[in-house]
C-alpha cells in the first residue's frame, strides 16, 4: 500500500530533521561504548573542546534492544538501541521533572554501502520516536561518505581542530589496547596490568582533557612513553612467547568485549597471545576508499575531457593525499613512542593490504565493505608469523560471510589454524570447546613453525 503524500513527507523528515550534523556545543554527547578505551577517548576529546561528553553504559539493556528490534538486524543495532533506550529511561527516572530529553544528543556514526550499519541511526530514529519522551533527541552522525569529516559539529576552525585531535586519540587508544595483549599474558601478578592500565588509561583521559584542543601530542606521546615503559616492568622475562592470535571481523564485534564475550580474555585463559584488529586501520581505510574514488572520477573526467571536473578532482587528490600523509606521520609517531619501550605489533597498512589483494586476486577493493580488510589483515597476521586467525562477526553479517568463505580453505592450504566466531547474544554450549581446539591446533602450529625456522638456521 502506498503512503499517502502527507504522511510520506513526514516520515522522510523523521529521517532526516534529527538525524543529522549540526553544532553539539552546549549538549550532553551520549556515545556508544564500542572498543572500551577508543570510546573513552573519544569523548576525552570532545570533553576538551567543550562538549560535556560520556559514554553510555553497555549491556545492561539489551532485552530493550531486542524487544523493539524484529531480530533480522545486525546484533550491534540491538545492543547499542538497548543502551540508547536504556540510559534515557533511567536518566528520566533519576531527574524526574528535571530531566529534559534536547539537554542530550545521541551519537551514532554510520557507513555507506551494503553493510545494515548505515541504516542504524534511521533505525532507531523511529524507535526513539515511539517513546513521546525521547522523540525529540537529536542524533549526531558522521558518515564514511566524507571520511568522517567533523564539519559542522563544533563552530567554526574548531571542527577541523576537533578531527585532528579525534584521529590521534583513536591511535592512542590502540596503542594503549596493544599494550594490554603484549604485557597481560607474561605478567608477573594475575590482575596487575589491568589494574595499571585502568589508572594509565584515565591519566590519558586528564591529559587530553587539559591539553587536547591545543593539541599538544608532543605531552601526549611523552604519557604513551611513560605507559610502555611502565608497563614492560610487569611482564616476567622467564616466561617464553605464547602463540599469537590476530582477531580480523566486524569492527563492533570485535571490539566490543560484552558482545564477543570477552574472546580475548578466553583465548588469553586457554594460553595465547592476542592481537585485535585495530580502530585505526579502519579509519585510515576510510581516508584511502575515498582517494581512490576521487581518483575515479578523475579518470572519469579526464575521459569526458571535462575541464572543470579534472580541476575539481585534481584539488580534492592533493587533499586526500595530504590527509593519508597525516594520517600516517601521526600514527607512525605514536606506535614508534610506544616501541621504543616494548615490542608491541605495529598495524595494517591500507596500500599493501590492497596490494596483497590483487596480487593473490583474492578480493577487490572495489567491493569495498570489512571483508577487504579482514581477508588482507589476516593473511597480514600470517606474513608476522602469527599462529592462528579468528573472525568475530554478528550473526548473518555478510562482509564476515564473504570472508569465511575465501579465509577458510585459503589457510587450511596453508597450515594456519582459522576459527569463525559468530554472536547474537546468546551463549553457544561447544563455544570453551571451540576455543580450547583452536588453541591446541595454534599450539602445534608455533612448535611446527619453530622446528622449521631452527632447521632453516642451521643450514
Amino acid at each position: 500500500m502506498e503512503m499517502p503524500p502527507e504522511e510520506s513527507s513526514s516520515f522522510a523528515e523523521r529521517l532526516t530533521r534529527n538525524v543529522s550534523r549540526f553544532d553539539v556545543s552546549g549538549k550532553t554527547l551520549l556515545i556508544p561504548d564500542m572498543a572500551p578505551r577508543g570510546s573513552r577517548l573519544l569523548a576525552a576529546s570532545f570533553r576538551a573542546f567543550g562538549v560535556p561528553a560520556q559514554v553510555l553504559p553497555t549491556y545492561t539493556h539489551l532485552h530493550l534492544g531486542k524487544e523493539f528490534t524484529s531480530g533480522k538486524e545486525c546484533f550491534p543495532c540491538q545492543v547499542t538501541l538497548g543502551d540508547i533506550l536504556g540510559f534515557l529511561q533511567e536518566e528520566k527516572k533519576l531527574l524526574g521533572r528535571d530531566f529534559n530529553v534536547t539537554d542530550y544528543v545521541y551519537f551514532m556514526p554510520e557507513a555507506d554501502g551494503p553493510c545494515r550499519f548505515g541504516m542504524y541511526n534511521k533505525m532507531q530514529r523511529l524507535v526513539l520516536d515511539r517513546f513521546p519522551e525521547f522523540k525529540d533527541i537529536p542524533i549526531l552522525y558522521m558518515s564514511t561518505a566524507d571520511g568522517y569529516a567533523s564539519t559542522g559539529v563544533l563552530p567554526g576552525e574548531q571542527a577541523k581542530l576537533f578531527r585532528r585531535l579525534a584521529y590521534v586519540a583513536t591511535i592512542l587508544a590502540d596503542v594503549l589496547d596493544r599494550i594490554v595483549w603484549r604485557v597481560r599474558p607474561y605478567e608477573r601478578e594475575p590482575g596487575r596490568t589491568d589494574a595499571f592500565m585502568d589508572k594509565a588509561q584515565q591519566d590519558m583521559i586528564d591529559l587530553i582533557e587539559r591539553r587536547g584542543q591545543a593539541r599538544d601530542f608532543k605531552a601526549l606521546y611523552a604519557l604513551l612513553g611513560e605507559i610502555a615503559s611502565q608497563a614492560k616492568s610487569i611482564i616476567d622475562p622467564n616466561r617464553p612467547r605464547k602463540p599469537r592470535i590476530g582477531i580480523v571481523g566486524e569492527i563492533y564485534l570485535r571490539t566490543h568485549p560484552d558482545s564477543n564475550q570477552h574472546i580475548i580474555r578466553e583465548l588469553e585463559r586457554f594460553g595465547a597471545e592476542v592481537v585485535d584488529a585495530s580502530l585505526g586501520e579502519w579509519v585510515n581505510f576510510v581516508s584511502y576508499e575515498q582517494y581512490r574514488n576521487i581518483r575515479k572520477q578523475w579518470r572519469l573526467a579526464w575521459k569526458r575531457m571535462d575541464a572543470a571536473g579534472l580541476v575539481d578532482a585534481s584539488r580534492q587528490w592533493v587533499g586526500s593525499r595530504l590527509e593519508m600523509a597525516w594520517q600516517g606521520w601521526r600514527q607512525n609517531q605514536v606506535y614508534q613512542k610506544a616501541m621504543e619501550h616494548l615490542d608491541i605489533q605495529g598495524d595494517h597498512a591500507i596500500p599493501t593490504v590492497e596490494a596483497q589483494l590483487d596480487q593473490d586476486r583474492l578480493f577487490s577493493f572495489d567491493i569495498g565493505t570489512e571483508a577487504v580488510l579482514s581477508i588482507g589483515g589476516a593473511l597480514e597476521y600470517v606474513h608476522d608469523h602469527f599462529d592462528g586467525v579468528v573472525n568475530v562477526f554478528p550473526f548473518t553479517c555478510m562482509p564476515s560471510t564473504i570472508t569465511s568463505a575465501i579465509l577458510k580453505p585459503l589457510l587450511l592450504r596453508m597450515n594456519v589454524p582459522y576459527l569463525d566466531a559468530a554472536y547474537d547474544g546468546t551463549i553457544q554450549p561447544n563455544r570453551e570447546v571451540a576455543l580450547r581446539t583452536f588453541m591446541y591446533q595454534a599450539t602445534q602450529h608455533k612448535a611446527a613453525r619453530e622446528v622449521k625456522k631452527d632447521a632453516d638456521s642451521r643450514q
